[in-house]
């Protein structure tokens, strides 16, 4: 028996990356898993099956999560395919970075829309369903730049930043009907976007880790996993700093 048997996890922007990650680890520990991207093409439908092959239920949705409409239908959708929803995970995520001075409207409303309102948007179309339950768990996929900022990215650390209060104030609300809500804070994670980055930079971001290393995509699904287990059953209105140490 896994730690997430005979639950149900929704998770947004999950068909690659930290989502995919969490994803996986998931249907290792028994949960069955709905995931959203904002389209299912070929590298969707393999993350569907990658899940599947750990002898869960998985299903892919299409999905713009920052569009409040489509965000209800899916979570019904999903709740209909699935039966429950016991677990949701808020990863959809975007970058424009810029300095304020020269960031545009449009990249700061895409960064809000896409990262905040996501969350707004899919906790308010499962709460209902996790109330009925009496039981639930909400991670908000933060960053260490929504707790410090970061120069260049004022529209990411916004939304991120938003994300730990949206999960804080959501633990207050619903707390009582048995539903928690934390956050996660990644630091230096090796994803597709920062293996981009050059040697010297990475090098730079490394020694500042008193780990010395960049974190891996599994210690962020290791996090969110305790989180949504019964392991953390005392644990709501909580920011995770997986960073390694890098801002302690």
């Amino acid at each position: 028996m896994g730690l997430l048997s005979g639950k149900t996890a929704l998770i947004t922007g999950a068909a690659r990356g930290i989502g995919k990650a969490i994803a996986l680890k998931f249907a290792e520990e028994g949960a069955n898993v709905a995931f959203t991207d904002l389209v299912i093409d070929e590298n969707g439908k393999a993350t569907e099956a990658e899940i599947a092959a750990k002898g869960v239920k998985a299903k892919g949705y299409a999905s713009n999560a920052a569009d409040f409409a489509q965000t209800a239908d899916v979570v019904n959708q999903v709740k209909e395919d699935f039966g429950s929803i016991d677990i949701l995970v808020n990863n959809a995520g975007i970058t424009k970075d810029g300095l304020m001075m020269r960031m545009t409207e449009a990249q700061w409303d895409a960064v809000i829309a896409v990262n905040l309102k996501s969350a707004f948007n899919f906790i308010h179309a499962c709460t209902p369903i996790m109330m009925r339950q009496k039981s639930g768990s909400i991670i908000n996929m933060a960053s260490v730049v929504g707790v410090h900022g970061n120069a260049g990215q004022c529209n990411y650390a916004a939304s991120k930043a938003g994300l730990i209060a949206l999960a804080k104030s959501i633990g207050q609300e619903i707390g009582s009907r048995g539903i928690r809500a934390n956050a996660i804070a990644p630091g230096f994670i090796e994803t597709a976007m920062t293996q981009a980055l050059p040697d010297n930079i990475r090098k730079e971001w490394i020694q500042k880790i008193p780990l010395r290393r960049a974190g891996q995509v599994e210690d962020i699904a290791n996090v969110a996993t305790f989180l949504a287990s019964d392991l953390s059953s005392y644990v709501t209105g909580q920011v995770i700093q997986v960073d390694g140490g890098m801002n302690m």
